[in-house]
């Protein structure tokens, strides 16, 4: 199934198979692809950096569900649906959100440019660190891909992404993608699910 280009829709996709990644989560604690993270750190990483981007942007102040470490579970899930209460909100429309980095923008376009592209490409983190399904979106990690690609200074200078992967040059369009954002795409935790 293509993913919408409507900012509220591609939301409920990406983040629904985000969703089923961390329901399909059978040990919080194994290692992640991300230096240092368990499969519990990416959850908290979502939950916990856009709230403040929102709130500072925009003035929107998300739900709060548990603590992470007490429930990633319920932690995503009131989150993930709080994200998506504003962009079903039909006032959306109408509001932006201003950044110094990047000006003001559409707030809906701003929550798909930032933040579900991020929940995006933290699927494949959750999906491998619990040996999960990691396929994604191919026409998605193409667009992605593409757009980064052009502003590498820009995204490696910020220090939100580790330094490039080289992969072969006939790799298909999610391992590149894994490789630019600074994934190995041949990592792997040694979990598998049943």
């Amino acid at each position: 199934m293509a993913l919408s280009e409507i900012p509220a829709e591609r939301h409920r996709q990406i983040a629904g198979l985000f969703t089923d990644r961390v329901r399909g989560t059978r040990s919080w604690d194994v290692p992640a692809p991300v230096e240092g993270w368990t499969a519990r750190d990416v959850v908290r990483h979502l939950t916990d950096w856009f709230p403040g981007f929102l709130a500072a942007g925009a003035g929107i102040d998300l739900p709060r569900g548990p603590s992470v470490d007490d429930d990633p579970v319920r932690a995503w899930q009131v989150h993930s649906d709080g994200v998506q209460a504003v962009l079903d909100d039909p006032a959306t429309a109408q509001r932006e959100l201003s950044n110094p980095h990047i000006g003001n923008l559409p707030l809906a376009n701003a929550i798909d440019q930032f933040y579900t592209s991020d929940v995006f490409m933290h699927t494949w983190d959750l999906s491998r660190a619990t040996g999960q399904d990691d396929r994604l979106d191919p026409a998605f990690c193409a667009g992605l891909l593409a757009g980064m690609e052009q502003m590498e200074e820009v995204l490696r200078s910020s220090g939100q992404y580790g330094a490039r992967v080289e992969v072969p040059a006939d790799a298909d369009v999610q391992t590149r993608l894994v490789g630019f954002i600074g994934r190995d795409p041949s990592w792997r935790s040694g979990v598998t699910q049943p």
